[in-house]
């Protein structure tokens, strides 16, 4: 069964657990669910970028804490993982780092799980997305009965894989590959000069709808925090 669900407003959480979280006396993830519902939010997404280090019977705890609060549930792949590595091994690795995010993902009842790229800084951006395209590709011989959606995340470096158009080209791919915006990343990336009202957002979702369809645009998986930058994009957030 899918654990994506079409709810047809817009919904808002944390990506992980905040100073605020653990002030407030909470030690684990598990208490995650219950806490973000008592500030009036509905989503959550789960931090794995340094790997996914809990065990099932934990990553299941939340996910069941999740479906109890009404918690909509998300997951961060690893920030290892590398689409566009020039090492065929480390590129094969990714797609097993993706095969147990999806299985956390399932514990979790997560519908999405969020993926970066990888690098274009040694490579031109035509290699670079050559290589991502293939590993996507070979990704699906392996996950693509999958119902989780598989998110290609916007980047905020100059030197990443990851503008608004390289997404959708990756997407393209399969439905089960969907663009991750991360707002905060592009405005990086274009070093401030991005987002400056209504109608640049706007253009987002005209865009993603135009190449992807109605239906991604309108359930789409969006970031969206400060991010200082310099004339390499992304310094910190």
């Amino acid at each position: 069964m899918s654990n994506f669900k079409r709810i047809d407003h817009a919904t808002f959480g944390p990506g992980g657990n905040s100073d605020s979280f653990y002030a407030d006396g909470k030690k684990s993830t598990t208490d995650a669910p219950l806490w973000v519902k008592n500030f009036g939010l509905d989503a959550y997404e789960y931090e794995a970028g340094n790997g996914i280090t809990a065990g099932d019977a934990t990553l299941k705890k939340i996910g069941d804490a999740a479906k109890e609060h009404g918690v909509l549930m998300s997951l961060h792949t690893p920030y290892f993982i590398s689409l566009s590595g020039v090492v065929p091994e480390k590129r094969l690795k990714s797609i097993d780092y993706i095969s147990r995010s999806l299985h956390a993902a399932e514990l979790l009842c997560a519908d999405t799980i969020v993926i970066h790229a990888g690098s274009a800084a040694k490579i031109t951006r035509a290699e670079a997305m050559l290589l991502a395209s293939d590993t996507l590709e070979k990704n699906l011989e392996v996950n693509g009965n999958t119902d989780i959606r598989m998110g290609i995340e916007t980047m905020g470096k100059i030197n990443q894989l990851g503008t608004l158009e390289e997404v959708i080209t990756l997407c393209k791919i399969s439905p089960k590959f969907v663009p991750v915006v991360d707002f905060g990343h592009m405005h990086a990336r274009e070093l401030g000069a991005r987002f400056t009202g209504e109608d640049s957002y706007r253009y987002i979702f005209e865009r993603v709808g135009e190449e992807l369809g109605d239906e991604v645009a309108k359930y789409m998986h969006c970031h969206f925090s400060r991010i200082e930058h310099t004339k390499a994009g992304e310094k910190k957030d």
